[in-house]
């Protein structure tokens, strides 16, 4: 029995709307693997504000100040740096909020810890 190009033409047709059904797959796998690498980062920015913040006030400076400019320009809106002072150190927490690259989904915040010892 000889193969009809018809039937070869609808073949084509078929496979075309199951790759259409599949691209949504991939997008939603694509936005969450960016989505990791934009939680990564803002963790990692969290720690270079917090070991900046920390130097800053072990020299008696603005913690909160240094860690705004630790982090790049589109975090640093949204940190906070306090300062805890003990007797000989300094314990600096950055806190950073996650931004999402999915409009109305929240992960939180970053938070990382630095100590330093006082510069007397």
């Amino acid at each position: 029995m000889p193969y009809d190009r018809t039937r070869r033409r609808r073949d084509r047709g078929q496979v075309a709307i199951e790759y259409l059904g599949f691209i949504p797959i991939l997008i939603l796998v694509a936005m969450a693997g960016i989505q990791i690498g934009v939680i990564a980062y803002t963790a990692q920015q969290a720690g270079t504000a917090a070991r900046a913040g920390a130097r800053a006030a072990s020299l008696r400076e603005s913690a909160s100040q240094a860690c705004a400019q630790a982090v790049s320009g589109r975090l640093a809106g949204g940190i906070s740096c306090p300062a805890s002072y003990g007797d000989q150190e300094v314990t600096v927490t950055a806190t950073v909020h996650i931004p999402s690259i999915v409009p109305g989904w929240d992960f939180g915040d970053a938070r990382k810890t630095a100590t330093m010892p006082l510069d007397h």
